[in-house]
């Protein structure tokens, strides 16, 4: 391991310990300063509490082959040093550190994210083999591979539960710290603990490829992508540090000769421009911000892949919900079976029943458990996204799900009648014709409504996206106080949907959890997937909620308000911090004793100030 890896891996370590060290040094060199040693106490100070900012700024300007922050920073505490200032230098370089130890701290707490996640990931499991528990790696196990997991113990991959129920700490997933309680055929993540039953559960994923790991992925992403603000700043850095160095050089050496000042006052101007010039707190304004708010919404289970989805969320004006998994619990009940005829649902159900058992699709989930001792048949189906499911027979097409059909006025009448009701319908339908249908009733999130409330005080408009009849969406849309839907929406529908919105200068949030929602999620300006949605939902979209609780959004909302108020409250300080000193310096009003503190003071407190946005109290701060 070289020198930088290493010291690229205990960055805060080192750089506390040089603070401290500094510290010391500078005691001991403020205590000294009648002897002749002083100043060696003072040099110890400048070099350790200046090598980790060198390191950084060496390498930076190795990498980007451009001059940097840290680079002035050096310069100005050298030239303190050569005019025989030497607890000036020492002190612009503590103070430095100091600054850069904060920064440090807000980028660790994302990695603590990262860590902690790290930590849960169990590292083996107890899997069943021919009735025998065998202990095995995590990195042994298979997809379809059956593990127990007993009380006390960790779930050790993403699975679905085939024995037994349990009450299950997820909170280190999803960030809510009550228990959920899970039955046989619900879901579970690995890293989850299970808290008062054994259950068997059967491995659905890859651990490499388990919620945990992704997680992981996502904050390391997110830590790595710079704003649209951050690459603003840092071409400005770029820019503005030749303009100081020449500024600087300006009152050095071109003062003198048209007799504006004495040799040694322009040298000692020129170093305070250096100080009181330099960007320090401009550049530190955004990134620990944005990196605090990235850490305050991943201990709510909120992950956001970017800090531009932070920027851009105080833009939103239209949020888009799917309905079923999102508007709704996504755990539909079968509360009627309606046929034409007795006959026909004698001879369509079991085929309907069947074909339902091979879709993943929460619907047919919940069809598949209620008729779950119905003989089961083999069928041949093709899924078709957006409408369902369908079977061929030699003589005739079976459909199952949301398809074009004519009915008979008896049966039309108790489907428009269930819809109305806002059930849910499954329809079964054989040449084009409806023989029947399944009606199923899927509960409302509790919070659902409060968060749509809650949206519209803020002057955001929601909107619901389903594939439901029109009578069925209406109906609860009604119950969460919406306004605006769109009824029989396939993928491609629902697309158009957020195209037209977005064509009328609006920025639309888009919320789903399934595949068919994953198109929206990824046209849409920010696409946020429920926690349990499915893989490519989860890969698509921008923001994913762990916790499945809808209230995130308006939070999320009024957190990005409290971000940018953070962010332009530094700007506007640092700036201004820096007019005042260069002109304080002007008319040779400031030494350089008070540019140090004057300047190295606005860093620390806009840093200071950006990790207030750490706390994680139940509400973001006020906007």
């Amino acid at each position: 391991m070289n020198l930088f890896t290493w010291f690229n891996h205990h960055k805060l370590k080192f750089e506390i310990l040089a603070v401290i060290l500094s510290l010391i040094f500078m005691v001991i060199g403020g205590l000294t300063s009648s002897l002749s040693i002083s100043p060696i106490f003072w040099g110890l100070a400048f070099a350790i509490g200046g090598f980790a900012k060198a390191v950084e700024g060496v390498t930076k300007t190795i990498q980007e082959k451009s001059l940097n922050v840290e680079f002035l920073m050096i310069a100005a505490s050298l030239a303190a040093f050569l005019t025989g200032e030497y607890a000036e230098g020492a002190v612009l370089i503590f103070i430095f550190a100091v600054s850069g130890v904060l920064e440090e701290f807000a980028t660790a707490q994302t990695e603590k994210a990262l860590t902690s996640l790290l930590k849960i990931a169990p590292k083996t499991a107890i899997k069943i083999v021919n009735d025998v528990e065998q202990t095995v790696e995590i990195s042994k196990l298979l997809v379809r591979d059956v593990v127990v997991v007993k009380p006390g113990q960790q779930i050790p991959a993403d699975g679905v539960i085939i024995k037994g129920g349990a009450a299950i700490d997820q909170s280190s997933i999803t960030g809510e710290f009550n228990p959920s309680e899970k039955l046989m055929g619900d879901q579970v993540f690995a890293g989850s603990i299970v808290i008062n039953a054994p259950i068997l559960v059967q491995v659905t994923k890859d651990p490499q490829q388990s919620v945990v790991q992704k997680m992981i992925q996502l904050i390391k992403r997110a830590q790595e992508e710079k704003t649209r603000s951050e690459k603003r700043v840092s071409l400005f850095e770029k820019i503005y540090v030749y303009v100081v160095i020449t500024l600087s050089l300006f009152v050095i050496f071109l003062t003198p000769p048209l007799g504006w000042l004495t040799e040694s006052e322009a040298f000692r101007r020129g170093v305070i421009v250096l100080v009181v010039a330099s960007p320090c707190a401009l550049v530190a304004s955004i990134t620990p911000a944005l990196l605090s708010t990235l850490s305050h919404a991943a201990k709510k289970g909120i992950l956001i892949k970017s800090g531009r989805y932070i920027e851009l969320l105080r833009h939103i004006n239209v949020v888009a919900f799917d309905k079923t998994g999102t508007l709704t619990t996504g755990k539909p009940k079968v509360v009627e079976c309606v046929f034409e005829t007795k006959v026909d649902e004698l001879r369509l159900l079991p085929t309907m029943v069947a074909a339902e058992k091979l879709s993943n699709h929460p619907l047919a989930k919940a069809i598949s458990l209620h008729f779950k001792d119905l003989k089961n048949i083999p069928v041949e189906l093709k899924e078709i996204p957006g409408r369902g499911l369908e079977v061929k027979t030699k003589t005739d097409a079976i459909q199952v799900g949301n398809f074009p059909f004519k009915a008979t006025a008896a049966l039309e009448e108790k489907f428009i009648k269930y819809g109305r009701e806002g059930k849910t319908l499954v329809n079964i339908i054989e040449n084009g014709v409806l023989k029947g249908f399944i009606a199923l009733e899927d509960s409302l999130r509790e919070d659902s409504k409060v968060a749509i409330e809650q949206l519209k005080q803020l002057s955001i408009r929601p909107v619901m996206l389903t594939g439901d009849k029109k009578e069925t969406a209406l109906a609860i849309a009604q119950k969460m106080g919406i306004q605006t839907i769109h009824a029989e929406s396939l993928p491609e529908t629902k697309v158009t949907v957020v195209q037209t919105y977005t064509s009328q200068g609006k920025k639309v949030l888009m919320i789903g959890d399934g595949i068919n929602d994953a198109p929206a999620l990824a046209t849409a300006s920010i696409g946020v997937s429920m926690g349990d949605g499915t893989d490519v939902s989860l890969e698509t979209a921008d923001i994913v909620m762990m916790n499945n609780q809808l209230q995130n959004i308006p939070y999320l909302i009024k957190l990005s308000y409290a971000t940018q108020n953070i962010i332009t409250q530094n700007v506007v300080f640092s700036i201004a911090v820096i007019l005042v000193l260069l002109i304080s310096n002007l008319f040779g009003i400031v030494v350089l004793r008070y540019g140090v503190i004057g300047h190295e003071l606005s860093t620390i407190l806009v840093i200071l100030n950006s990790l207030r946005l750490l706390s994680s109290k139940k509400k973001p701060l006020r906007i």
